[in-house]
């Protein structure tokens, strides 16, 4: 048990769903819908908390920052990339913006020069798991959880790159997830929008999706790699840094101070229709 995260959170989660078991097993004779709502009834709850980025139960996760400017976070994730990483540095540059790269310990082990350049150009490196565990992270056993951290911070700290910033694949959470990130002194971020890019629309249909509900503290996340479409692999960045521009925002990276979790709240702050 003690292998699971400390927050409050998840044991109500897990408690609540044993109850609903062994509640449906007691009433299954004689009011069988019943028994089923009861058992798949807290099933639900618990698939809500493991999938859905925005769900605060399971890992607290960061979901915009604290700014009284016209300021987003620009978030990168699933590099570093041979092809990819050198040109947006570049973009970055061109525009004065700084963003936080997330990125999956293989690619760093199998690029180490490639994350060395992305600090030296002044942005910030952070974990996106060692494999990128998508399909399975959900279920991973404390054990490889434990792994898949572990073996990626190894493959940072080879650079000189000690992160403390953490974000599961397409925000996917698992029961041992909050420990470990205490642990290690890793901060679960997430997002406010993102591009979506694998969908394969045009670089506009990202771009405005990414850019849909625009306000100071957003924090904003697109791909890089061969898992983006070639149509939109590169392109959708500097198209957002772009309209980014043409509506005098700049991209920073807040510091831990400015992290707020749960919903984003843009109703605060100015929004800006793009």
């Amino acid at each position: 048990m003690g292998s699971l995260s400390g927050r409050p959170g998840v044991w109500l989660l897990v408690i609540v769903n044993l109850a609903g078991k062994f509640a449906a097993v007691f009433v299954a004779s004689p009011a069988p819908v019943t028994a089923l709502a009861l058992w798949l009834g807290p099933d639900a709850l618990l698939a809500y908390h493991l999938f859905a980025m925005r769900a605060q139960g399971l890992v607290r996760t960061h979901r915009r920052f604290r700014t009284g400017r016209r300021e987003v976070w620009l978030t990168i994730d699933d590099g570093p990339d041979p092809d990819d990483t050198p040109r947006i540095l570049e973009l970055l540059a061109a525009h004065g913006a700084r963003a936080t790269f997330f990125v999956i310990g293989e690619n760093a082990a199998r690029h180490p020069d490639l994350i060395r350049a992305i600090v030296a150009a002044g942005h910030e490196v952070a974990h996106h798991t060692h494999t990128h565990p998508l399909a399975w992270f959900w279920c991973a056993s404390p054990r490889r959880v434990k792994h898949e951290l572990e073996a990626g911070l190894a493959a940072l700290r080879v650079t000189g790159v000690q992160p403390t910033r953490f974000r599961p694949p397409a925000g996917i959470k698992n029961l041992a997830l909050g420990r470990a990130l205490r642990a290690r002194g890793l901060t679960c971020i997430g997002w406010s929008a993102r591009g979506r890019e694998s969908r394969r629309d045009d670089v506009d249909i990202v771009a405005a999706r990414v850019l849909h509900h625009l306000a100071p503290g957003a924090i904003l996340l697109l791909h890089e790699g061969p898992r983006v479409p070639p149509a939109i692999r590169l392109h959708a960045i500097r198209h957002v840094l772009q309209r980014l521009r043409d509506e005098g925002y700049r991209c920073v990276v807040p510091g831990p101070e400015q992290l707020v979790a749960g919903d984003p709240n843009p109703g605060s702050n100015r929004r800006v229709g793009v």
